[in-house]
């Protein structure tokens, strides 16, 4: 697979700020430290593009990253750090909320999950409110490379058993930022989700 052509086009605090343009957008989605930073640097294969810190809760604000000229990559803040204060925090959920359930150019929201952890309170209301309001989405293991294999079938599962009444649920996979575990597969996904996007949209045209 070749490299991808990405850029940092900006970063943007309020809806009103996210640009009006034709491209479709996949967005990335999930706790605090659930590796979310990392898991986009690795999928196109830019070890600084996205900003990783120790310290949870550095993601606050909508970053957008355009990928080959074709779409966008959104890096969205995390939800759910305990440290953050409440306003803080909700200020944060209503901008992720508001935006994976009402911006018109997003194709995919990938929502990440820890791979050792059971999914949070907050991973499964937002599952819910995708798929509630139609919402294309994938749930998308972090950190798999950090657990025993019959343990990260295990969380496969009781992922897919969750979602298998979903119909908006595109796929759930395992990936490792650090292996590149999943990476070719989490490409093909948004590859599909894309053309699905791109046909809807030509359809309502």
């Amino acid at each position: 697979m070749h490299t991808p052509r990405v850029a940092f086009l900006r970063s943007v605090v309020r809806l009103e700020e996210l640009p009006d343009y034709p491209f479709p957008e996949v967005a990335f989605a999930g706790r605090s430290n659930v590796g979310k930073s990392s898991l986009l640097n690795a999928l196109v294969l830019q070890r600084r593009l996205a900003r990783t810190s120790a310290t949870p809760g550095q993601t606050r604000s909508i970053n957008l990253y355009p990928v080959n000229g074709e779409w966008v990559l959104v890096d969205l803040p995390g939800y759910g750090y305990a440290r953050v204060a409440r306003q803080q925090r909700e200020e944060f959920r209503r901008l992720v909320m508001g935006y994976l359930l009402e911006r018109k150019q997003l194709a995919l929201a990938c929502v990440l999950v820890d791979a050792r952890r059971d999914p949070t309170n907050d991973d499964l209301a937002l599952l819910e409110e995708l798929e509630l309001h139609h919402r294309r989405f994938a749930v998308i293991l972090t950190k798999a490379d950090t657990i025993a294999p019959v343990a990260l079938q295990e969380r496969l599962d009781q992922i897919r058993g969750l979602v298998e009444q979903c119909t908006a649920c595109m796929d759930v996979l395992a990936t490792s930022a650090r292996t590149k575990l999943g990476r070719t597969h989490l490409w093909a996904l948004i590859r599909n989700a894309l053309d699905c996007y791109r046909t809807q949209q030509s359809a309502s045209a």
